[in-house]
């Protein structure tokens, strides 16, 4: 599977983004924190693949169980 996190200085002075995007990956955290929809992030920045979205959560998740 192709990467899910991007760090480049040159987007967005390195600050961690979707790959292939320019969408900080914060922005999906942020938008479920505050009760949006997987949905309604997907409409709002169109250029995040359902697919890589999804990835990233369950990827985000499978980490957090070495955290707890």
């Amino acid at each position: 599977m192709n990467r899910l996190i991007t760090i480049d200085k040159e987007i967005l002075s390195g600050t961690p983004v979707i790959s292939g995007t320019r969408v900080p990956v914060k922005n999906l955290f942020d938008y479920l924190e505050t009760g949006e929809s997987l949905e309604t992030f997907l409409l709002d920045f169109p250029s995040v693949k359902k697919e890589r979205a999804v990835a990233l959560l369950i990827a985000a998740q499978n980490n957090l169980k070495y955290l707890l």
